[in-house]
């Protein structure tokens, strides 16, 4: 029995058309299959993706300011505010005065965020591998050379 709370790629007896041919169509796909893993697999931090990437970025990039945050993770400020706020009530980030510019706070993860910052990251390095184990090593190189390729093309006007 299937559980309907998860995704299915492929329902059975469906004609997608034209879906099957759009290269977003299939991204998305993975897309919902990775993300719903990857919520799982961080359930007991409540740690989301953009999350997660926060807290990565934040811990490589001392006095990172929010609107360099929201620039780096193509968000809106105010989006930034509401993830960092978030990522505070977890106690894993704290706002620090940023000594050149009064107005603006720089982001530090606290002691707490950097201990599960490890526990989180071997979780989602699993979640990682799960999640590309029917390719190989070379095939999953391949992967993330065209899915970068192809996020960094420009969109035309």
């Amino acid at each position: 029995m299937h559980d309907p709370d998860h995704f299915v790629p492929h329902v059975p007896g469906i004609d997608y058309g034209v879906l099957e041919s759009l290269l977003g169509f299939a991204v998305r796909r993975a897309q919902i299959r990775v993300y719903e893993d990857f919520i799982a697999s961080l359930a007991p931090w409540g740690i989301t993706p953009p999350r997660f990437s926060a807290m990565v970025i934040v811990s490589r990039n001392p006095g990172l300011k929010l609107t360099q945050l929201a620039k780096i993770m193509g968000i809106a400020r105010s989006g930034v505010v509401i993830l960092v706020d978030a990522l505070e009530d977890l106690g894993y980030i704290e706002r620090q005065p940023a000594p050149e510019d009064r107005r603006a706070f720089s982001l530090a993860l606290t002691d707490k965020g950097l201990a599960d910052l490890a526990q989180i990251t071997a979780a989602v390095q699993a979640h990682d591998e799960r999640m590309a184990r029917s390719l190989s090593p070379d095939e999953q190189a391949l992967l993330r050379r065209l899915l970068t390729k192809v996020s960094d093309t420009p969109a035309s006007a």
